[in-house]
């Protein structure tokens, strides 16, 4: 065999052989005594600490409240996932390129940033800034969201056939309606379920948030939780079960209608 056909064969092997590899050194990093992990002992309180859950609360005043937190939960993470939407789209079309290569690094970078900062983070920043409660959550949301969503338009508007852009261009239509009328309809349904699917994480993130006062579900979750109370705790956790189905069905309703 030729030096280029070995080199061609022995690339997956390579590839395989460095995977394996690493997925090794990563097992191995994990500590933990994993056989006291299967044990019946750690079974028999798992199973103890489980069935906690198994009787809500349903108390007519408790189930109030959770409604409302519910509402609020929603609000928090439809209208994080609006405002992300918005600012990632205004930031992806720098990050696709369109303004020329340094706007692309700058603006990859800021989005880098956003996202890599966890919602929790944010949401300690954003606290201090605009005390305790729903705006708060929603700011967390919004920037951490933005930075995802900012990097998964752009890569949408790059895949964009060029051929409509390329039509209108060649006829004198200014950049602007180009994107318009050409570039932004093609990515629309990629970007409004990207859109969507962020929706539905932001409601479980919405949880996460509850530990720094955030408001919603996720200061309801905290506070029984760190209660013990785990009647009330199961409620929050059947809200949120609730909710990201809501939300799931209506997701997935706005998508087929989008494939039409």
């Amino acid at each position: 065999m030729t030096a280029p056909a070995v080199r061609l064969a022995l690339g997956p092997v390579v590839s395989i052989a460095a995977a394996l590899g690493f997925l090794l050194l990563c097992i191995a990093s994990l500590s933990g005594d994993w056989r006291s992990f299967f044990s019946v002992e750690a079974m028999t309180k798992m199973s103890e600490f489980a069935l906690a859950f198994a009787a809500p609360a349903l108390d007519l005043t408790f189930l109030g409240k959770l409604a409302v937190a519910s509402l609020e939960t929603l609000a928090i993470s439809f209208l994080g996932t609006l405002l992300a939407a918005v600012g990632g789209l205004a930031l992806a079309l720098p990050a696709a390129g369109r303004w020329g290569r340094a706007a692309r690094g700058i603006s990859r970078l800021f989005l880098n940033v956003l996202r890599s900062i966890p919602e929790l983070v944010w949401a300690a920043l954003t606290v201090i800034a605009a005390g305790l409660g729903p705006f708060a959550g929603t700011l967390a949301l919004a920037l951490h969201t933005t930075g995802v969503l900012g990097r998964l338009f752009a890569e949408s508007l790059e895949n964009v056939p060029p051929e409509p852009q390329a039509s209108l261009r060649h006829h004198g239509v200014k950049p602007l309606i180009v994107f318009w009328y050409a570039t932004f309809p093609q990515a629309l349904p990629q970007l409004m379920s990207y859109s969507l699917y962020r929706w539905e994480i932001n409601i479980r993130a919405a949880a996460v948030l509850g530990v720094v006062g955030a408001g919603g579900l996720g200061q309801m979750l905290h506070f029984h939780l760190s209660l013990f109370q785990f009647p009330e705790t199961a409620s929050v956790l059947i809200g949120m079960i609730v909710l990201v189905t809501i939300v799931d069905a209506i997701s997935n309703r706005v998508r087929d209608r989008l494939t039409l």
